[in-house]
């Protein structure tokens, strides 16, 4: 892995890294209290300079194929949900990833992975690994996938009344997994309620979302998104309206009045690979011109 370097950040006496970590990470990681009512929610992802998160083509629409598989992008990656108390996709997301996909610290940056265990065992005092949280309005989730027979891989499901029947009818259900169903009458409350249900029975304080596009947009309409790590890979992947690629939000939009602004607290590099880190602005307006 290139070293990382710390190109802006801000002073603080707190470490909570071990000196290992600290080292590799190029500085410290903290995050505030999780907020009264649902957990501190963060989100990552990686995107080419145009902006595009997935290429859209089949066997071909992971995070990897956007930042050239950069070690630097899944050691952070590794270290955000070493974190994490739970790790919130989406069902394409987790479709895409893979049938042998899990979704451990280790899983995405294996030299690290005793790194990861100390921190979050002996330093957090954390589970040995986070929740995976998988929202599925329909349900439809290939069961017979890794995540859902691997010993220490918790796993939860979203979804909705009918889709809470399409896994209980499947074939292959697997009693890990834990299922809650939400009301269609939540509409577009549906993320908060999500946050509100790990919160409150899975005590989670601290969520990573890792995509898809369109459930960060959900969470970001609720200004439920507290913070983003978007890695900025040197490459441009272009888009021609009859194939369309993702950009970092999608089926959503914002208007000059309410679009939400960012503050930077870090960035780093790596080679040619840009780790930015941003924190949600408390008001909706941008910031003042001087």
């Amino acid at each position: 892995m290139d070293p990382i370097r710390t190109l802006v950040a801000p002073q603080s006496d707190q470490l909570v890294l071990p000196d290992d970590l600290h080292a590799l990470y190029g500085g410290d990681l903290c995050f505030p209290a999780a907020p009264p009512g649902r957990p501190y929610l963060i989100a990552n992802f990686v995107s080419t300079l145009d902006g595009v998160v997935s290429f859209n083509i089949p066997g071909e629409s992971e995070g990897k194929q956007i930042s050239g598989s950069n070690q630097a992008d899944t050691f952070i990656m590794g270290l955000l949900r070493a974190s994490s108390d739970a790790i919130v996709v989406g069902a394409t997301t987790f479709e895409v990833a893979g049938h042998d996909t899990l979704w451990f610290p280790e899983s995405v940056y294996p030299p690290a992975a005793d790194l990861y265990s100390r921190y979050r065992n002996e330093v957090l005092k954390k589970s040995e690994y986070p929740l995976l949280v998988i929202v599925s309005r329909s349900g439809r989730l290939d069961l017979t996938s890794a995540a859902f027979h691997t010993e220490g891989q918790r796993v939860l499901v979203i979804t909705s009344e009918q889709g809470k029947q399409n896994l209980q009818s499947g074939s292959n259900a697997s009693a890990s997994a834990q299922v809650r169903a939400l009301s269609a009458a939540q509409g577009r409350s549906v993320p908060s309620a999500i946050l509100e249900l790990l919160r409150k029975e899975f005590d989670v304080k601290l969520a990573l979302n890792e995509g898809g596009a369109n459930l960060f947009g959900q969470f970001l309409v609720g200004s439920l998104v507290d913070e983003l790590f978007l890695t900025v890979a040197p490459q441009i992947a272009g888009r021609v309206p009859a194939h369309p690629r993702p950009a970092l939000v999608e089926s959503v939009e914002f208007l000059p009045a309410n679009a939400p602004w960012w503050s930077l607290l870090t960035a780093k590099q790596a080679g040619n690979h840009l780790y930015l880190h941003y924190q949600r602005n408390a008001a909706l307006h941008a910031p003042s011109q001087i």
